[in-house]
């Protein structure tokens, strides 16, 4: 089986992300497409960080309990079906790109697990990182690059 893809049409891989989908803009996520999700997978969860951010990694979106069928998210996506969890900024919802200086990566994570998550909405990516430990079946990344100006 082919390894398991992330992309989105709004930017190629280590591309730009457009400003419409960052706090400098309309603050939405980018539509992101999943192929190749491998036989047996039961969820999905995806996560979106910036490495860069200059107290550390900083989660901008995290979502969990995504059904193996799904092969799109859309743009400004309201999953009602899945687990939005809590971002750095202490919000269940999408973050977009806000750096206070300088360009930064934003590196979208999405994971195929071999179960559900039995976690509530309060959740952080720490304890999401925890439930996902020996469930991951495989993982696909896809990054951004923003910066002001």
């Amino acid at each position: 089986m082919e390894k398991m893809r992330l992309t989105s049409p709004a930017f190629q891989d280590n591309g730009r992300i457009p400003s419409r989908y960052t706090c400098d803009g309309d603050n939405m996520n980018p539509e992101l497409r999943f192929e190749n999700v491998p036989d047996g997978t039961r969820s999905l969860a995806l996560v979106m960080e910036d490495p860069d951010a200059p107290n550390g990694l900083w989660v901008h979106w995290i979502l969990w309990n995504i059904g193996p069928r799904v092969t799109t998210l859309v743009e400004q996506a309201e999953p009602r079906e899945v687990v939005i969890g809590k971002n750095s900024w202490g919000h269940n919802q999408y973050g977009g790109p806000c750096p206070p200086s300088g360009s930064h990566r934003y590196i979208f994570r999405l994971y195929a697990l071999d179960t559900t998550l039995d976690l509530a909405g309060t959740a952080s990516k720490g304890q999401l990182d925890v439930a996902m430990q020996d469930h991951v079946l495989a993982e696909a990344s896809l990054t951004g690059m923003y910066g002001g100006g």
